[in-house]
């Protein structure tokens, strides 16, 4: 009775640790099929935490509807940093595959993860 007890108690657990989606562009991340996602960040003026858009091939025509990480509730979801993200990325089944700088204009440039599908 009580070995029924315990794996239910972690089944229930297990059930709702998942029950926390994260989506993009209305698509949960454990329902990507994209072999390449791209990851980068935006980081709000006066904020410690950093935001981060992520783009599978969806059309993007306005950041914070389309590329922007949300959580459950439809709230920006906030990372430590870009390799913050890049750690929760990985289990969804994605490693880093190539890192690179995107140059906005002269003297300033934006870090870029394209990450692989494992």
């Amino acid at each position: 009775m009580k070995k029924l007890l315990i794996f239910s108690a972690i089944a229930g657990c297990l059930a709702f640790s998942e029950a926390k989606a994260q989506v993009v562009n209305g698509v949960r991340l454990s329902e990507l099929k994209s072999t390449y996602i791209e990851i980068d960040e935006f980081r709000p003026p006066n904020r410690g935490k950093v935001f981060v858009r992520l783009e599978y091939g969806q059309e993007v025509r306005n950041e914070r509807d389309n590329a922007l990480i949300k959580d459950e509730n439809g709230r920006n979801l906030e990372f430590n940093s870009l390799v913050d993200c890049l750690n929760k990325m990985r289990s969804y089944g994605y490693e880093l595959f190539q890192a690179y700088n995107r140059s906005k204009d002269k003297g300033t440039g934006e870090k870029v993860y394209v990450l692989k599908k494992q």
